[in-house]
């Protein structure tokens, strides 16, 4: 189940960067279940990884790596249906292992191999599979090889998730493109569960970071699905320099603004695109906070509401149940709350004010505002001048079919 339009758009190929997808029959014999991504060299590439105290084998080596390469890495190794998380030093050693397989392969240093993982968490990861399929996903390289990257990396998702952006800058043209995955155990808290962007313009590697760092705040964490924060969550951005333009390392120069604007375009495509295939979602919803004191309240009071199962499983009946949503806000934690100045709409429908039920509102108006498949949820706290918004889903039957057999 997936919400809206879910066709992969055109992904036009990044100069500089090759990607090749096999199957290396890590979980289910014959899927393609392994994506080499391949740098130019001289590339830079930044990276935002989980908050998870308990984050998995591949996210400690990586972040490891991209340190030690200074930012240059020549290759990222993604595979699917094991996590290697909670996998302790074993699960160290392996990630290593698969790196210095794609080394030897591609003649560099381990330390330019970043390693990634996603699937069942605990498992020891098939390090022998994996290395065995190195040399088909060397031969599998290509420039448009995008598409079939966005369908290897997935798990529990319906569907790819895929963003290009072509702008100019001084008369010349330049590309971001993006895949993504993820359907559940959403909370990113820093990037999305795996993300893959690339250009080609010459970006200096404290701009890059900066740019990731603003696009990521925007997009990847402003949503969820469950509340989850995962072991795995890595978005990584790459500058492949292809482009020939001088290296770009102020913030506020024009093309620095254009490469932000467009890395932000594609983060917050993707990002939608990880809600709208949440796991057994049924509807897409915006949760818009205006009027309050600081963007973090409004960031408090967003999540409160994204996160409450009663307003999830009222969301996936198409229940106007507002009394939920008026719980959630009182609970978000902002101090001196006045709540007769609090106003709760549901797709422009005015359903509470004054701190009890609109005079205008009626049953009937709010069970056709539900009815949508995307549904825009917005509080007006009266208390200050910032604003936030989320993206979540609601929770269905098959979201609990769905990881209750997870592992089965």
């Amino acid at each position: 189940m997936a919400v809206g339009e879910g066709s992969l758009p055109r992904l036009l190929p990044v100069p500089g960067v090759r990607l090749g997808t096999v199957s290396a029959g890590i979980k289910t014999p014959g899927r393609k279940d392994l994506v080499l991504m391949e740098l130019a060299q001289g590339s830079n590439c930044v990276g935002v990884f989980t908050r998870n105290a308990f984050c998995a084998a591949p996210v400690t080596v990586a972040r490891e790596y991209l340190a030690t390469s200074s930012n240059r890495p020549r290759f990222l190794l993604t595979n699917t249906g094991n996590a290697n998380a909670g996998t302790g030093q074993p699960g160290i050693d392996a990630a290593r292992s698969c790196a210095n397989a794609v080394a030897d392969a591609g003649g560099c240093d381990a330390s330019a191999v970043l390693p990634f993982s996603t699937g069942v968490i605990g498992e020891p990861l098939p390090v022998d599979l994996i290395v065995q399929a190195v040399p088909a996903a060397f031969e599998a390289l290509t420039d448009d090889g995008w598409a079939a990257a966005a369908q290897g990396i997935l798990t529990t998702d319906t569907r790819p998730k895929g963003c290009s952006v072509q702008f100019q800058c001084g008369g010349e043209d330049y590309v971001v493109t993006g895949i993504a995955k993820g359907a559940g155990m959403i909370r990113p808290n820093m990037a999305t569960m795996l993300g893959y962007l690339a250009t080609d313009a010459n970006v200096a590697p404290d701009l890059l970071q900066s740019i990731l760092t603003q696009a990521t705040d925007v997009s990847f964490n402003r949503i969820t699905v469950d509340g989850d924060t995962s072991t795995n969550d890595a978005c990584v951005l790459a500058a492949t320099g292809a482009a020939g333009n001088e290296p770009v390392s102020d913030i506020a120069s024009p093309l620095a603004v254009a490469l932000r604007d467009a890395v932000t375009e594609v983060c917050v495509d993707l990002a939608q695109g990880l809600v709208r295939d949440g796991e057994g979602a049924s509807k897409f919803v915006t949760v818009e906070v205006n009027g309050g004191a600081t963007e973090a309240e409004c960031l408090d009071v967003a999540f409160t509401i994204a996160h409450s199962p009663l307003v999830k499983t009222a969301l996936f009946a198409s229940d106007p149940n507002w009394g939920r949503l008026l719980a959630a806000i009182g609970r978000a934690g902002l101090q001196d709350l006045d709540v007769d100045k609090v106003g709760v709409y549901l797709n422009d429908l005015l359903i509470a004010e004054n701190g009890c039920r609109a005079q205008s509102y009626t049953e009937e108006q709010g069970v056709a505002a539900m009815a949508p498949e995307d549904i825009v949820i917005r509080v007006e706290l009266h208390r200050g001048e910032a604003s936030a918004r989320v993206w979540t889903t609601d929770f269905s039957y098959d979201y609990v079919r769905i990881n209750a057999e997870y592992r089965t």
